[in-house]
């Protein structure tokens, strides 16, 4: 038994109303006792893994509608051949890693896909911020950015560490839209590579890990992850961001994990409204679109253009196809791809979008983006 005993709401009432007979007055003190009850247990929550009842078709998407090309995946310890495998069987066309190498290091990433398969990888570049409290810094950082992009990288990513920890020599975070960084996103337009930004996290990741925080045992496993008293709040984060987006409108930008906002859609349209420049990736974003399918399924559909298939996570046969099952199924009440401590205590449906859309979510959208550069 793992619950401690039953708080029932109200009390016995040990004599009828008037007009009530005593029998009558018990009936509906049971009942309201009955709808009041509440157990207090001791199962712990990493013990509690519920089997749903529920009595539904699934459908298995062994390949997807259209060849898939995965924008948003980090290889850098993979095997080239381990990964193609994954890919073959699941209808993987093409993967961009993101390399979070800097240096020799990244250029040696670079050259490992790219010679094992140069048709089925591509590379986007990591922000190198080492050498930050130089004088000459975004000189140096140019340098390294032209040298990426002559070994073969299609892009280059800001992480999360922009805004939240690099400090410039004087101490000071160094802010996104940082009038000196300004050089770097107008040398990407130049080079015609796009300019990923991860910046910030999701909204529970900036609220005390507690009883209410709705990602608790993400949290749990990973304390690193909460951002809950950083000194930039994530509003304002997004905010610089934004504001770099908006002052390099010959710069192509694309904002991962859904632009840091699942759970704001309203919010991403009118970021993509006023901005034409910006594409958005889904990349371990599933567990949000699937628990909010209706408005999902508008969004994605709205924008279609502007949407790019990723994962972010590692190349497995039944993660892509847990993907592709939320994206083309009408699917409910299923479980979601994620990390191993997950995202949180939900499950998602699915969003059965239709065949344009798919053709332009899974491909078309990325290969403007992969093509960019060779024009």
């Amino acid at each position: 038994m793992y619950y401690t005993r039953l708080r029932k709401a109200g009390s016995q009432n040990s004599g009828g109303g008037a007009g009530m007979s005593s029998e009558d007055a018990n009936r509906e003190d049971m009942f309201v006792a009955l709808v009041n009850a509440k157990a207090e247990v001791n199962l712990r929550l990493s013990d509690f893994t519920p089997r749903s009842e529920l009595k539904l078709t699934a459908h298995a998407i062994e390949k997807p509608l259209f060849p898939v090309i995965d924008y948003h995946t980090h290889l850098d310890s993979q095997s080239p051949q381990e990964v193609l495998r994954v890919m073959d069987e699941c209808g993987v066309e093409k993967i961009v890693n993101i390399t979070m190498q800097v240096g020799q290091a990244a250029i040696e990433s670079i050259e490992r896909f790219h010679s094992a398969a140069p048709d089925r990888f591509a590379t986007i570049g990591w922000m190198d911020w080492s050498g930050v409290e130089r004088s000459d810094f975004v000189k140096l950082s140019l340098d390294r950015l032209e040298r990426l992009v002559e070994h073969g990288a299609v892009g280059i990513k800001f992480w999360k560490d922009l805004g939240l920890r690099i400090r410039d020599a004087s101490g000071q975070l160094l802010h996104i839209d940082d009038e000196r960084l300004a050089p770097l996103f107008d040398k990407a337009a130049e080079l015609r590579i796009p300019v990923m930004f991860h910046t910030a996290d999701p909204d529970a990741f900036f609220t005390p890990i507690d009883q209410f925080n709705e990602r608790y045992e993400e949290l749990a496993a990973h304390p690193d992850w909460s951002f809950y008293g950083s000194e930039i709040p994530k509003l304002e984060l997004l905010a610089q961001r934004d504001r770099v987006i908006a002052r390099h409108p010959k710069t192509t930008f694309v904002c991962a994990h859904l632009a840091e906002s699942g759970e704001n859609l309203a919010y991403v349209a009118k970021l993509l409204d006023s901005n034409p420049n910006l594409s958005i990736d889904i990349s371990a974003r599933t567990p949000e679109l699937g628990r909010q399918p209706y408005t999902a399924r508008e969004f994605l559909i709205k924008y279609a253009d502007r949407v790019i298939f990723g994962t972010d996570l590692l190349p497995e046969v039944d993660m892509y196809r847990l993907y592709y099952r939320v994206l083309e199924t009408a699917d409910e009440y299923f479980d979601y791809p994620s990390h191993a401590s997950r995202q949180g205590r939900w499950m998602v449906y699915g969003l059965f979008l239709p065949a344009e859309v798919l053709e332009k979510v899974y491909r078309a959208n990325a290969l403007k983006l992969l093509h960019a550069n060779s024009r």
